[in-house]
């Protein structure tokens, strides 16, 4: 019985160690198969490895040995053991790679262009890699099943990629643009051409390859930028602003600060924002500005500022998102970064239908905080003018201005030495939501006579536009005339522009029903000569109905009606009488009478 146990245990041992040598042979065999391949596949990557002497390709010679690889890569991927779905796609790639080459070997500057040679040095490299890959691939991987699967992706990675290349450089038109013509004959016209044609090669680079040869291309397309801007931007086409927008998602932060640097200057070149909107530039750069490294946050939002002068561009943006992160920038970026992302809401809060986007953000305290805080003079001044057009047309944000203490703001902003127009104006828009009693103890009218004393004309305008809407009362009209505005308007009514002197005699007009102000008025002799200019009947002057107003309060007084009359008002007020501009026929009766009495009392 033991006997006979012990022999059929001898019995399967030996049956074991026959079918091990059996199944040795055959991986054995399956290696030296795939060997020859891969010796096979590095002879064509090499062609040098086969001889001593070094060997230089012409570009036939490259695409023969090219075509030459793919039966062997083929049959490599078709003997390869593990993941037969993946080894089966990429099979199914290496298949399209004979038409492809044919397609650009067919091209009119095929044998002309750089970039075909080295497609056709990547499209080698891949197949050898396929080559070697396949040979290593076994069952189970000798690396690790998921060292070997990323690989295989890998590798289909970089066959899509060749693929893709070789379709574009045959179908966009790319070969064309990026081939060399014959240099001219004239030296300046040479060097021009010259550099066109190295500007449309880069450019064409920007289109193909991997992100590092696409990162490479953006540095020399910004150095030739820098150097000749006009060059650029001549040769420039969709297909390259494209490809540099699909840059700003790169994987690789430089590679995405680069492709910003690129795009910020062509947008402030001033001639390419409506091919970056329309190729997709705004949900990258509003990803960028949010975050981004420091450098693509500055540049991105610079370009923001730039994109969103235009109203259809700056609505885009608040659709796609971008209020938030450029008010975010408002609070926490350094001064470059602080009045870009301000410029860029000032150009946001211009267009009525985004300003309720803007207040559900907190633009309202980040702009008065900006206001207080920025840290340049450019940041305080798109945060003025943003104040302004919030204020514009809305009671409820004139209201939330106030609460958030923007008026406050605005009236220590206004001490400087230059009285910024728009924050004078964001001033004019707020008087009507204060109380008289607080405009007092705020000290609104001594910033409003600073300002009509050194501000520009468009700033004296808002302030005297300011002036008309708080002179409502005689208590009003009373404090504006102790802070000395009424010369100060008397003065207006000579300025070149006609709305500065239409307001200046709006408050005028309103001014002198408080009888001290008239007085005022009535001493200053420059006065009555600028209001009878103003009676001046053309359609262009729009100030004529107040100045009759004022000339009517001002009438009573003898002296003032001698000048009147001394300095044409008659002549003029004929005229406005048959135009039926109110109070015309009336000054010209009081006029005529006075002028009558005159003679009689002469005789």
């Amino acid at each position: 019985m033991l006997v006979t146990a012990l022999f059929g245990l001898l019995c399967v041992l030996a049956i074991a160690v026959v079918e091990g040598r059996k199944k040795s042979r055959r991986d054995h065999g399956h290696d030296e198969h795939c060997c020859e391949i891969y010796q096979e596949m590095s002879l064509w990557k090499h062609p040098a490895a086969a001889g001593d002497g070094e060997v230089v390709e012409t570009v036939v010679e490259l695409l023969a040995r090219v075509r030459g690889m793919v039966p062997p890569a083929l049959g490599a991927a078709g003997a390869a053991e593990g993941f037969p779905g993946r080894w089966k796609a990429i099979a199914a790639k290496l298949e399209g790679l004979p038409a492809c080459l044919s397609d650009l070997s067919s091209h009119p500057c095929f044998a002309k262009n750089a970039l075909c040679r080295e497609l056709l040095q990547s499209v080698a490299a891949t197949l050898a890699e396929a080559a070697e890959l396949a040979a290593r691939c076994r069952e189970p991987p000798a690396a690790g099943k998921l060292q070997m699967q990323s690989a295989i992706d890998a590798l289909a990675g970089k066959l899509d990629l060749n693929l893709r290349d070789c379709a574009l450089l045959v179908k966009t038109g790319v070969l064309s643009d990026a081939f060399t013509p014959p240099p001219p004959t004239d030296e300046a016209t040479s060097t021009a051409t010259a550099a066109q044609a190295d500007v449309r090669e880069l450019l064409a680079r920007l289109q193909i390859g991997h992100t590092e040869a696409k990162s490479l291309a953006v540095d020399g397309l910004l150095e030739a930028l820098n150097k000749d801007e006009k060059s650029v931007l001549s040769v420039l086409g969709r297909a390259n602003v494209a490809a540099l927008v699909q840059l700003l998602t790169a994987p690789a932060t430089k590679v995405r600060e680069k492709a910003a640097t690129v795009i910020c200057q062509l947008a402030e070149s001033g001639g390419c924002e409506g091919l970056l909107v329309s190729e997709g530039a705004l949900p990258p750069l509003i990803r960028l500005a949010e975050s981004g490294s420091l450098l693509g946050r500055e540049k991105a939002v610079i370009t923001l500022q730039r994109l969103s002068m235009s109203s259809d561009t700056a609505r885009a943006i608040a659709g796609h998102g971008g209020a938030r992160p450029l008010i975010e920038m408002c609070q926490t970026g350094d001064s470059i970064s602080q009045s870009a992302a301000a410029g860029a809401l000032k150009n946001l809060s211009a267009v009525p239908e985004v300003r309720q986007a803007l207040a559900d953000e907190g633009i309202v305290r980040v702009m008065v905080g900006l206001l207080d805080c920025g840290t340049v003079l450019g940041s305080k001044e798109h945060a003025a003018d943003c104040l302004q057009n919030l204020t514009s047309s809305s009671d409820s944000f004139r209201r939330a201005v106030v609460s958030d203490g923007g008026l406050r703001s605005l009236l220590v902003y206004l001490d400087g030495p230059l009285p910024q127009e728009s924050a004078v104006s964001a001033l004019r828009n707020l008087v009507s939501a204060v109380s008289p009693d607080s405009l007092v103890s705020l000290g609104v009218l001594p910033r409003l006579a600073h300002v009509l004393r050194v501000g520009s004309t468009g700033a004296q305008q808002a302030a005297a536009a300011a002036i008309c809407r708080i002179s409502t009362t005689t208590d009003m009209k009373r404090v504006v005339g102790e802070h000395g505005c009424v010369p100060l308007l008397v003065r207006m009514l000579d300025a070149k522009s006609n709305g500065a002197r239409e307001v200046a005699a709006q408050a005028m007009a309103s001014l002198v029903g408080y009888p001290p102000n008239a007085r005022e008025v009535r001493r200053d002799g420059k006065s009555v000569p600028c209001l009878v200019q103003l009676l001046d009947p053309s359609p262009a002057n729009t100030a004529k109905k107040y100045a009759i107003a004022c000339l009517l309060s001002l009438a009573a007084a003898k002296r003032c009606k001698k000048l009147m009359i001394s300095h044409g008002a008659i002549g003029y007020l004929k005229k406005l009488s048959d135009m039926d501009v109110a109070g015309a026929k009336k000054l010209l009766e009081r006029l005529e009478r006075g002028k009558l009495r005159s003679l009689f009392s002469r005789d």
